[in-house]
C-alpha cells in the first residue's frame, strides 16, 4: 500500500491544482478561421496613384534638404571649388548608400504591417523573441491574426541569436534604451526640422531684399511656425490633397534649375559621380572632415520617411523616390556645386542666388510651401511615434484627438503640439542662423540612424531569417557610413550639436522613469495577487452582502485576483452582484481586430457572479467615443448564450471571443473543437432564435442569467481602478528617490487618468489607493 503524504503536503497541492482549474489561461485558438491581413493587390495605375500622392506626406522633409546643405558644409565659405566637387560626391553617394539602399530598399520592408518608426521595429523583434521588460504576454496573445510570429530549428542562427536576447535582463533593458533614444531623436527632428526648413526658405527674403535685417527674417520665421503648430488641430485630411502636386512641383523646380545652372556654370562637376573623388575629399584634412557635419543634411528627413510610410505600400514609395526625388536631387545638388565654383563668396546663399530672376518669387513661394509641408511630415511622425510609445508604456498617458475619420494614422496630440512649438520657437530665435541649427540637426539625424541600423540587424536574422553574410554586409556598410558622420557632429557638439543630446537627456529620463514605475506596478500585481481558489473559497456571498449592480475592477492582470480586491473587500462590508475583472492589454501589435479585441471568461460556479474580461489593444488602436462600458456589457451578454450552447453539447469550455455587436445578432458555432478554454470566431455565430431552439432548459438559464445581468446593470455600474503610489524606500540611493518619488510622481499628476481614457463617469468612479516601497 503507498505511503500517504502529509495533511500539509496534500492540502498545498490540493490548492494548487484546484487553482489552476479555476483559473485556467484564456486559451482562443481552437476553432479559430484565422484570417491573415494580406497587402491587398494594387494595379499598376493605383501604384502610381499612390506613389503620386506620397510625395506630399513621405518626401517633403528629404526634399528641402537643397535650402541648407551647402551652406552648413561650408559655413566660412569655400577656398578652392575641388572641396565643392568633393563635398557633391560625399552627398551624392550618401544619397545612394543611406537612403536608397539603406532606407528605400531595406529598412521600409521592416515596417509592422505598414507601420515604421523605432518602436514598430520594437514590437517586431517583441513578437519573435521574449525581450519585453513586462512579461505580460501570453500564448494566446501570438494567437491573434496581426501577431505573426515565428518558430526556429534549435541550432539555427536565429534560435542562437533568440536565446541570446532573451537570456539576460540587462540585454532586454538595452534595447529598450535604444529604441528609446531613437524615439527621443525622431522628438528632436519634430523640433529642430520645421526650424530649419522654415527659416531656411524666409532667407529668401533677404536675399532679394538685402536691407532686410536678419531679425526681420527670424520674426517671418516664428510667425509661420506658430500658425503651423496653431492649425495641427484640424489635421490634414482637408488639405493634404494639395501636399503631393506642390511637392511634385518643387521638385520639378529644383532639379530643372539644377540641370540649367549645371549647362551654365560648370558641367565637370558631373565627374563627382565618381567614388574616386570621395577618398580624395576625405583625405583633405580636419577642415574637410568637419564639413561633413553639413553634409549628413542631405539625407535628413529619412526617419521621417520610415515613420509616415504608413499610408502607403512600400512599392508606391520605393517608385516615387527613384522616378522623382531621387534624380531630382541629384540634379539640384549637381546644380549648386555649379554655381559655388563659379562663385565661391555666394555659398551661404547659393540655392536663392543660384535661380533665375524671372522665376525668383514663384520659386520662394513653392520653397516656403515645401518647407511646411515636410515640416508637416515630422511633426506628424512624431506624434505617431509618441503614440506608439504611449502603447508600449514607455511615455506617460497624454490625449490623442483622432483629426480624420478617413485616414486612421492622422492624429494630434496638444500637449507634445505645444511642447514642440515652445522648443522650436526657442531654437530658432536664440540661434538665428541655419548654421548652429544645422549643427544640431544632424547630431540628431546620424543617432537616429545608427539606432536603426543596430535594431535591423536582429531583425534581419529572427523576422527574416536572412544569411549571416547579408547581415554582415548591410551592418557594415551602414555603421561605416554613419560612423564617420556620428564622428564629425560630435566635433560640433559645442556650436549647437548639444540641442539635440539636451533634449534626449529630457525625453530619455522622462520615458524611462516611466517605463520603470509601470513595470515595478506591474510587478507588485503579480506578486501580491490572490488566489481565485481563496476568492471562492469564501462562498457565493464571498463573505459580504451582495447588493444589485455590477462591478468592473480594473486590473493589469490577465490571471489571479487583484490585490485591490481583496483590499476592498476586507475593509467594506458589501460588493457587488456581479463582478467583473477587466484587464486592458496593449500588445505589441499594430492593431488587433475587433472580433480578437474582447476576451471573456467565468470565474467559478454561475452563482458566484464573477467573470473576467480581457481587452486587447496594438499599438495604432483607438479607444473610439463609444461606450466603454457598453461594449464590454455586450460581451459578456455573447458569452452567457454561447457558454449556454457549449454546456448543453459537450460541457467542455466557458471562454469564448465575443465581438462589439448588438446581442440581437449573436451567435455560436457549433463545430468548434471541445478542449478546454477553446474558442470560436464571431462571425460564426448565429441568430438568437436558434440558441433558444437546443433545449427549453439551456433557454431558461440563458434568459435567467440575462434578466439578472440586465436588472444588476440598471441597478448601477461601478469603476474600480488602482490608485498605486510609488515611494522609494528610505534606504534608496538619492538618485533612486529623486526619480521615483519627484519625477515619476509628478509625471503621473500630470499625465491622464485612466478613467478619462475609458470614459468612466465621475459618480460612478471608486478608486481604491495603495502604497507601493520600490
Amino acid at each position: 500500500m503507498a505511503t500517504a503524504p502529509s495533511n500539509g503536503q496534500n492540502s498545498k497541492g490540493n490548492m494548487w491544482v484546484l487553482d489552476q482549474k479555476l483559473d485556467q489561461p484564456m486559451d482562443e485558438e481552437a476553432g479559430r478561421i484565422r484570417d491573415m491581413h494580406r497587402e491587398k493587390r494594387l494595379t499598376s495605375a493605383a501604384i502610381l496613384r499612390l506613389a503620386f500622392q506620397s510625395l506630399g506626406v513621405v518626401f517633403g522633409d528629404l526634399g528641402t534638404s537643397p535650402l541648407y546643405v551647402f551652406c552648413n558644409a561650408f559655413p566660412r565659405g569655400v577656398d578652392d571649388p575641388e572641396d565643392v566637387v568633393g563635398a557633391l560626391s560625399m552627398i551624392i553617394y550618401s544619397l545612394t548608400l543611406v537612403v536608397l539602399l539603406k532606407y528605400v530598399l531595406v529598412v521600409l520592408r521592416a515596417n509592422d504591417n505598414g507601420r515604421g518608426g523605432t518602436f514598430a521595429l520594437y514590437s517586431l523583434l517583441c513578437r519573435h523573441a521574449k525581450i519585453k521588460t513586462i512579461p505580460d504576454q501570453h500564448r494566446t496573445d501570438e494567437e491573434l491574426t496581426t501577431y505573426n510570429c515565428q518558430t526556429y530549428e534549435d541550432n539555427s542562427l536565429a534560435a542562437k541569436v533568440k536565446w541570446w536576447l532573451e537570456a539576460h535582463a540587462y540585454k532586454k533593458n538595452t534595447i529598450l534604451v535604444l529604441v528609446i533614444i531613437g524615439t527621443c531623436m525622431v522628438i528632436g527632428d519634430g523640433i529642430l526640422t520645421p526650424a530649419i526648413s522654415v527659416l531656411s526658405a524666409a532667407s529668401g527674403i533677404k536675399v532679394n531684399h538685402p536691407e532686410r535685417s536678419n531679425d526681420a527674417i527670424i520674426i517671418v520665421a516664428v510667425i509661420i511656425l506658430i500658425g503651423l503648430f496653431s492649425m495641427q488641430h484640424y489635421g490634414t485630411d482637408r488639405v493634404g490633397w494639395l501636399f503631393a502636386p506642390i511637392v511634385l512641383l518643387w521638385f520639378v523646380m529644383i532639379g530643372v534649375i539644377g540641370a540649367m545652372n549645371i549647362w551654365k556654370y560648370d558641367h565637370s562637376v558631373l565627374r563627382a559621380f565618381s567614388p574616386v573623388c570621395v577618398y580624395w575629399y576625405l583625405r583633405r584634412g580636419h577642415n574637410i572632415w568637419t564639413s561633413l557635419g553639413g553634409i549628413i543634411l542631405s539625407i535628413t528627413g529619412t526617419e521621417a520617411l520610415f515613420a509616415d510610410v504608413c499610408l502607403f505600400p512600400v512599392l508606391a514609395v520605393q517608385l516615387a523616390f527613384t522616378l522623382v526625388v531621387f534624380p531630382c536631387l541629384l540634379m539640384a545638388y549637381a546644380g549648386q556645386a555649379a554655381y559655388i565654383t563659379k562663385n565661391k563668396h555666394h555659398v551661404a546663399d547659393a540655392f536663392y542666388l543660384s535661380i533665375p530672376d524671372v522665376i525668383y518669387w514663384p520659386v520662394f513661394i513653392v520653397a516656403a510651401a515645401a518647407a511646411v509641408i515636410g515640416s508637416q511630415a515630422t511633426i506628424s511622425a512624431t506624434f505617431s511615434i509618441i503614440k506608439q510609445a504611449q502603447a508600449l508604456r514607455c511615455f506617460p498617458r497624454v490625449k490623442i484627438i483622432h483629426t480624420s475619420k478617413k485616414y486612421l494614422n492622422q492624429i494630434y496630440i496638444p500637449d507634445i503640439n505645444w511642447v514642440l512649438l515652445i522648443l522650436c520657437i526657442a531654437v530658432t530665435a536664440g540661434f538665428g542662423n541655419k548654421s548652429q541649427i544645422g549643427n544640431a540637426y544632424g547630431t540628431a539625424v546620424v543617432i537616429d540612424m545608427l539606432v536603426t541600423t543596430l535594431l535591423m540587424i536582429p531583425i534581419m536574422l529572427l523576422v527574416w531569417r536572412s544569411h549571416w553574410t547579408l547581415v554582415t554586409a548591410f551592418a557594415s556598410l551602414s555603421l561605416l557610413v554613419e560612423l564617420t558622420y556620428l564622428s564629425a557632429v560630435l566635433l560640433k557638439v559645442d556650436q549647437g550639436g548639444w540641442v539635440p543630446l539636451v533634449v534626449a537627456v529630457a525625453f530619455l529620463l522622462t520615458m524611462y522613469i516611466w517605463h520603470y514605475g509601470t513595470k515595478k506596478r506591474y510587478e507588485f500585481e503579480m506578486h501580491s495577487k490572490v488566489s481565485v481558489a481563496w476568492i471562492l473559497g469564501l462562498g457565493p456571498s464571498l463573505g459580504l452582502v451582495r447588493v444589485p449592480g455590477i462591478g468592473l475592477i480594473y486590473t493589469e492582470l490577465a490571471s489571479g485576483v487583484p490585490r485591490i480586491f481583496s483590499h476592498f473587500i476586507t475593509n467594506l462590508p458589501a460588493i457587488h452582484s456581479v463582478v467583473v475583472f477587466v484587464c486592458v492589454k496593449y500588445l505589441p501589435v499594430y492593431s488587433v481586430r475587433s472580433e480578437e479585441r474582447f476576451l471573456v471568461k467565468r470565474i467559478g460556479p454561475k452563482d458566484y457572479h464573477i467573470f473576467r474580461c480581457v481587452v486587447r489593444y496594438g499599438y495604432k488602436d483607438l479607444h473610439r467615443k463609444d461606450d466603454f462600458e457598453k461594449m464590454l456589457f455586450e460581451s459578456l451578454t455573447l458569452f452567457v448564450h454561447t457558454e449556454a450552447v457549449d454546456e448543453y453539447y459537450s460541457d467542455s469550455t466557458n471562454v469564448v471571443t465575443t465581438t462589439n455587436v448588438s446581442t440581437s445578432s449573436s451567435a455560436v458555432d457549433l463545430t468548434h473543437s471541445s478542449s478546454v478554454d477553446s474558442s470560436v470566431p464571431a462571425q460564426s455565430y448565429q441568430s438568437d432564435c436558434q440558441v433558444r431552439s437546443f433545449g427549453r432548459n439551456a433557454d431558461l438559464t440563458v434568459h435567467e442569467e440575462l434578466e439578472f445581468l440586465n436588472k444588476c446593470r440598471d441597478a448601477g455600474v461601478v469603476h474600480f481602478l488602482g490608485n498605486t503610489i510609488i515611494r522609494a524606500q528610505r534606504d534608496s540611493h538619492f538618485l533612486k528617490k529623486i526619480a521615483v518619488n519627484y519625477i515619476y510622481s509628478f509625471l503621473r499628476r500630470i499625465c491622464r487618468e485612466k478613467s478619462v481614457i475609458f470614459k468612466v463617469p465621475h459618480e460612478s468612479l471608486l478608486n481604491v489607493g495603495q502604497v507601493l516601497y520600490v
